[in-house]
């Protein structure tokens, strides 16, 4: 029964300064970087211990025989004309409610950047194209992502309706197990 995992990021310094971030990869933030290491530790008791060489040192984590693959696909939302720009400084220019439609409805986009709706395309096509592709193998798949790319691939899983993604939550470093059968059927779902 092939698993697949979602993760998603812990924060970085422009969640903690409370900035639109969208496609921008910036550094962690300091207080957060403890996180990581309890982040890994769940993760790494799904790998073949047999390709571990010190689990006291996650720098020597022998990944040889674990393809990783970094692609735009998963990115997250883009925040066009807001990203870089501090939260409050928009909701108080614009509106609490329509800045929380840009944030969080399928179909609105914020000022020159995506909807949810968007991002479910692209990331979907990646999906469907490669995980379920290795999902049918049997094969574990771990993604890394930001929200709203996880909140689309969560959509698609889960069946959840257009109205029902506004209010889907994943909090960083929030990690969510998925079992499915041979036919991609959700057997189980676990937050972990």
């Amino acid at each position: 029964m092939a698993k697949l995992f979602l993760l998603r990021h812990i924060k970085s310094k422009w969640n903690e300064e409370n900035r639109f971030a969208g496609w921008t990869d910036g550094p962690l933030a300091r207080n957060e970087i403890y996180k990581a290491k309890e982040i890994a530790e769940k993760i790494f008791q799904f790998l073949d211990k047999g390709k571990m060489k010190d689990w006291g040192h996650f720098t020597d984590i022998s990944t040889d025989d674990i393809p990783v693959f970094v692609t735009e696909s998963l990115n997250e939302k883009y925040y066009g004309d807001l990203q870089g720009e501090n939260k409050e400084s928009i909701i108080e220019k614009y509106g609490k409610e329509k800045v929380r439609l840009w944030r969080r409805s399928y179909k609105i986009a914020p000022p020159g950047g995506e909807s949810l709706a968007d991002v479910y395309k692209r990331t979907n096509l990646f999906y469907c194209k490669y995980i379920e592709k290795d999902l049918k193998l049997g094969k574990n798949v771990l993604i890394v992502a930001s929200h709203n790319s996880l909140r689309s691939i969560v959509k698609y899983v889960e069946k959840i309706s257009d109205e029902a993604v506004i209010d889907l939550e994943i909090p960083y470093g929030g990690l969510i197990e998925y079992e499915f059968d041979d036919n991609l059927v959700m057997k189980n779902k676990r937050e972990l």
